[in-house]
């Protein structure tokens, strides 16, 4: 059972919506994210740590003395939240989840307050302890934009303390040794016959509901919410409100961006690629606005290192030239990979070994599947801080909760997070 200032802490955290809102002063990803960030510091100096903050944008937490720095990387902001939740997302609700444990339920609980909390109450754990870290200091390092460009931790790396080596538990175990490079587009032109249509909230996730108005008809189609990294795991409203309106009788070439919907099929775009790259690239077309003279689709693309990523992009615009549609980059996330023999993969390797089994729905063949480090989809923090490798914080055979309706994690499962944390504190403040 979480302790009553754990249970007090998270809920504390959980009940500020940090979406990325407007830029204020003193808040460049808006009032929200910039809150929970003040509130997180406020809480952690009265408990006797140093704090810090860089730029408004990133927060740090860290107890200890000495040259060397170990790190922990988590952020604070959240996606929107969209339909299906059967509570308040922003009220830690517990509820007996479809294991038949007991789970709390929040937006983000998993994704990622619940790591960086989780997080917090390792260090503080061990601080109570008067655990001494000999010589190196142990830092808790929190943005707040990483849903949207990750433009705080940039901004972290240039003017902030780089760790000798850190984690970031904000993906799966087991170690995480390669990130895909990460592409979003803008795909926009002409509105053409005054369609209205509006869907998805976020272009990381797979959207769960979209609408268009065409001739005072409206037309809605729901999905089901899902990670953009496994689109596959989703049902995208968007994509199926193009067959409906067409099913309906009406013709969709007559709307250019409806009808770029409908023909979507990523075969289309790279016939280079070998058969095992194309089915490592992954697109989710996650938000759909038209209305008075423009139109506009948001795409998140997802593809292996070994893809000519120039080639891809000219690609997509050529395609989308033939709609009369213009194709914008907005994000170009390299790829990420790391040596899966270092030592410190081989030590955090060990560490979830020793405790794989005692996660939720654990199986003992799975000792055999998911010890190893593996590639994902997702992007993290990794990519922009060097020494930085992510790691957890989700079993890897239970559904990914990232960007879902009624996120949520078993309580013993985050019990467990802490015990891993602390281990890896433990081990790495005396690393060679």
């Amino acid at each position: 059972m979480l302790t009553n200032y754990q249970k007090e802490f998270l809920e504390k955290i959980i009940s500020i919506p940090s979406v990325g809102g407007i830029q204020e002063e003193g808040a460049p990803y808006g009032r929200q994210p910039k809150e929970v960030l003040d509130v997180f510091l406020a809480e952690a100096e009265r408990n006797g740590f140093n704090t810090g903050i860089v730029g408004d944008r990133v927060g740090w937490v860290e107890f200890g003395a000495g040259d060397r720095l170990i790190g922990i990387i988590c952020h604070l902001d959240v996606v929107p939240v969209s339909d299906g939740w059967n509570s308040d997302p922003f009220t830690l609700t517990n509820a007996v989840d479809d294991m038949g444990v007991e789970a709390m339920y929040a937006r983000g609980i998993v994704d990622d307050k619940g790591p960086a909390c989780a997080s917090y109450f390792a260090m503080k754990e061990l601080f109570d302890s008067d655990f001494n870290p000999d010589g190196c200091r142990v830092r808790l390092i929190l943005g707040t934009d990483e849903e949207r460009t990750c433009s705080c931790i940039q901004y972290y790396a240039e003017h902030g303390e780089i760790p000798d080596f850190a984690i970031t538990p904000d993906a799966v175990f087991p170690v995480i040794y390669s990130e895909k490079r990460i592409v979003h587009l803008r795909v926009h032109g002409e509105n053409k016959n005054n369609l209205k249509a509006q869907g998805g909230s976020a272009v990381n996730i797979v959207p769960n509901s979209a609408y268009c108005i065409i001739d005072e008809q409206k037309y809605e189609q729901k999905g089901r919410a899902f990670h953009a990294s496994k689109p596959e795991n989703g049902i995208n409203a968007i994509t199926l409100l193009a067959e409906k309106v067409e099913g309906d009788g009406i013709n969709v070439d007559d709307y250019p961006i409806l009808k770029y919907i409908r023909d979507f099929d990523k075969a289309d775009y790279i016939t280079s690629l070998n058969e095992r790259e194309l089915n490592n690239i992954t697109f989710n077309i996650g938000t759909l606005t038209a209305s008075n003279k423009e139109c506009e689709v948001e795409i998140d693309c997802r593809m292996p290192a070994s893809v000519d990523c120039n080639a891809f992009i000219n690609c997509i615009k050529e395609k989308a030239s033939l709609y009369d549609l213009s194709t914008d980059v907005t994000l170009n996330l390299a790829p990420l990979t790391k040596d899966k023999d270092s030592p410190e993969v081989k030590k955090l390797s060990a560490i979830w070994e020793r405790h794989i089994d005692k996660f939720v729905g654990y199986k003992e063949e799975y000792r055999n599947i998911h010890l190893e480090p593996k590639a994902v989809g997702v992007g993290t923090y990794a990519r922009h801080i060097p020494n930085t490798i992510a790691f957890g914080i989700q079993a890897p055979w239970q559904i990914d909760q990232c960007h879902q309706a009624n996120e949520h994690v078993a309580v013993s499962d985050f019990i467990e997070w802490i015990e891993i944390i602390k281990e890896y504190i433990i081990e790495f403040v005396t690393i060679n």
